[in-house]
């Protein structure tokens, strides 16, 4: 089995010019500028492209705006690219204020999907939190749940580390123990079971020593992080807009049965169409600085055979 994640930046349907048109890949908070519906056409054909070269068969997403926006993509530019078919197709609407959720391609039906984007801080035991985190929704936007028959997924897409750094990381760090909490109450033994969270988890440092992480609450030996497998500085999903400085938001953390079921299982980074300037070896290149790409973030892919 082929499980890979990739937050695909701002994947919504809208008319434009009397046609439905796919948002291109651009974060309008930092890039205003026009865009003609060519220029976004060219993006999520190249976004098709990096998700249908990696033949997975099941997709974590984020940033996907709804159901239709994920069935339009799926049929008129993931099947058109080479993709697999995934027949099975899950965006629940999560909590992010512009419509902005997790989602779920797969080429089997799960068992079952749940999502715990209504639950607050006092719902998950978590009486410490400030009161904006105890009494209210606490996921910024969901941890999708996704049950399929050898294993449960879990898709998160925590807080961005703006417009308050601070504030941002402890959100994030709640996120991190509410995703704790669910998986410890969805098995009796954890440690036993066979379990995967993915997703953007926005964490802004590399996670090993040089900042603070709150991304603790998933470690502690409670799950490992695949990307941990990487040489460090070859692990990078994410570049800041207009700089050099690479970050690696994107994580695959597998539960500690898994681990030693896979111990050589090292996830692949494809960089694929990542920025408007950055291209690979080998990748589908983009040259005009100005034009398409694919998303901000890389896509991630980690195999588990016979899983």
């Amino acid at each position: 089995m082929r499980l890979a994640t990739f937050n695909v930046q701002n994947l919504r349907l809208r008319e434009r010019q009397g046609r439905l048109v796919l948002d291109g890949a651009v974060d309008q908070d930092f890039d205003d500028r026009p865009r003609s519906v060519d220029q976004d056409i060219a993006d999520r054909t190249l976004t098709a492209k990096v998700m249908a070269a990696a033949q997975a068969d099941v997709i974590a997403l984020q940033e996907v705006f709804d159901d239709e926006s994920l069935d339009f993509f799926h049929d008129q530019f993931l099947l058109k690219a080479g993709s697999p078919l995934y027949p099975a197709r899950t965006c629940l609407p999560g909590n992010d204020g512009r419509g902005l959720d997790v989602a779920v391609l797969s080429k089997v039906a799960p068992l079952s999907v749940k999502s715990h984007a209504h639950l607050t801080g006092i719902d998950f035991g978590l009486t410490d939190l400030p009161e904006d985190l105890r009494n209210f929704p606490l996921f910024r936007r969901d941890c999708l749940q996704v049950d399929f028959e050898t294993f449960t997924l879990f898709v998160c897409h925590f807080k961005a580390p703006y417009p308050d750094k601070a504030k941002a990381q402890i959100v994030r760090e709640a996120e991190a123990r509410a995703v704790r909490k669910i998986v410890e109450s969805r098995f009796l033994k954890p440690e036993d079971e066979r379990w995967i969270i993915v997703g953007d988890f926005n964490e802004p440092s590399w996670g090993r020593g040089s900042d603070p992480s709150a991304l603790e609450p998933l470690k502690q030996g409670f799950s490992e992080d695949l990307l941990d497998r990487l040489p460090r500085g070859t692990d990078w999903t994410f570049e800041v807009p207009d700089t050099h400085v690479h970050s690696r938001p994107d994580r695959i953390f597998v539960s500690p049965r898994l681990a030693k079921e896979y111990p050589d299982v090292v996830p692949q980074i494809v960089r694929t169409g990542m920025t408007r300037y950055l291209s690979e070896p080998g990748s589908f290149a983009v040259h005009d600085t100005m034009q398409n790409h694919a998303s901000d973030h890389a896509l991630v892919y980690a195999d588990f055979p016979g899983l």
